[in-house]
């Protein structure tokens, strides 16, 4: 599935973004689209909504220009700095590493909330720039949550902090293992969460939606910025226990991921084109089950998702010691043996695939993995129920975002 849109050049501003008629489907495979529609070629030319097409609300367009916002604001910010040398070079690299690829959830979220409070389609310039802005703050949360969790890597490739001290190491011609290199990578790492986080602002403030409407979105993101470093913190205390609960767990669920993947980008989104309240507080009911599901499916992929798909080891949330509402349960249900096996291995910095192989046959024999999928539905149909009922003034919009539905919680990456 993919939404059609017309061909724009994100970096001049080009046409308008032009997102079609959304057919829904429960499938989870790729489908073919129906092509790209022609260019308005007068200026000022209105796309035509109306084409019937087999879509996905994340279209290949749709994550072009995110992406080529994205790297355009690094090409400009590294420009800004062009006196300091060649020295930040590997910043710049690998912040745009950390920017590229993605599922670019959360802009389509922003996009589709902004739809739905009646914003324009051929006036979407300044909503991708908007949009764009979370992902600066995801790349951030991405770069910080590697340190804290010592990822070998991000997306296929080495984590940030790896990346760093294998490339000053070389400079230097000694071992990346060493200790001070392994130091300096740590802090390249969170110094370039840092910068992404601190563009995130820059990116907003000139989206150019007019001073007010930046006022009413900023209420959101910062409660979406706020929201997952509070979560985040919940999730490596949590860390720090030698016990599961599933309440515990779910409140990780609900900021760590939830508010910040789904619902307040949604409301960010919507602010921008003058949601009223009622449609707020419907799209709060819509995403944060949708959050919580989405996240309760990226917890089982972290367990026991294929590396090759995810790009990440499948067994990094048990060496860690992630304690989510996979876990919870497995603690729950499991017999003596059952439990001994999950004590011997989970949170064990040293563990070996035989260990992440028994942890994993004990998630399945348990019935914890049929739980969390049991879980997973029940949110999801909230969610649905929630939709069905909002006061969304665009029914594109409204299908959109059943689509998205589906799609966030019914994955393999």
């Amino acid at each position: 599935m993919a939404i059609a849109t017309a061909r724009s050049n994100p970096r001049r501003g080009g046409a308008p973004l032009r997102i079609n008629r959304v057919t829904e489907t429960s499938s989870t495979r790729p489908l073919k689209t129906s092509g790209t529609p022609t260019l308005p070629t007068r200026p000022g030319a209105t796309a035509d909504i109306t084409a019937e097409v087999t879509s996905e609300p994340i279209s290949v367009e749709f994550r072009e220009r995110i992406s080529a916002t994205l790297m355009a604001f690094v090409d400009q910010r590294q420009a800004a700095l062009a006196s300091l040398g060649d020295d930040l070079a590997p910043l710049f690299a690998t912040a745009r590493h950390y920017l590229s690829g993605g599922k670019r959830l959360r802009p389509a979220f922003a996009y589709w909330g902004w739809r739905a409070a009646g914003g324009k389609p051929d006036k979407a310039d300044a909503i991708i720039r908007a949009a764009a802005a979370i992902e600066l703050v995801h790349a951030s949360a991405l770069a910080h949550d590697d340190v804290m969790d010592d990822s070998a890597t991000r997306r296929g490739r080495a984590a940030a902090h790896h990346e760093f001290a294998r490339g000053r190491a070389e400079q230097l011609g000694i071992e990346p293992t060493d200790p001070a290199m392994r130091r300096f990578g740590r802090s390249a790492a969170i110094l370039l969460g840092d910068m992404l986080l601190s563009w995130s602002d820059e990116l907003l403030t000139s989206s150019g939606f007019k001073p007010k409407a930046v006022t009413r979105g900023r209420v959101y993101f910062d409660k979406l910025r706020t929201e997952v470093v509070a979560g985040q913190f919940l999730d490596v205390l949590a860390q720090t226990s030698s016990t599961s609960s599933s309440s515990d767990a779910m409140r990780i669920v609900r900021y760590k991921s939830a508010k910040y993947t789904v619902e307040r980008p949604l409301q960010f989104g919507a602010v921008l084109a003058k949601a009223d309240p009622p449609l707020l507080a419907a799209l709060s009911s819509y995403g944060i089950p949708l959050g919580e599901a989405f996240q309760l499916r990226d917890d089982l992929l972290g367990v026991l998702g294929e590396t090759s798909l995810t790009g990440k080891p499948s067994g990094d949330d048990i060496r860690e010691g992630k304690r989510t509402l996979l876990v919870a349960r497995a603690f729950q249900l499991a017999t003596p043996a059952q439990r001994a096996i999950l004590n011997a291995n989970f949170a064990k910095s040293d563990i070996d695939h035989s260990g992440v192989a028994a942890v994993q046959a004990v998630l399945q024999g348990t019935g914890a993995v049929r739980a969390v999928e049991t879980v997973i539905t029940e949110l999801t149909a909230a969610s649905l129920s929630a939709l069905a009922h909002a006061p969304i003034r665009d029914e594109t919009a409204r299908k959109a975002l059943r689509v998205l539905s589906d799609r966030v919680t019914n994955r393999t990456v």
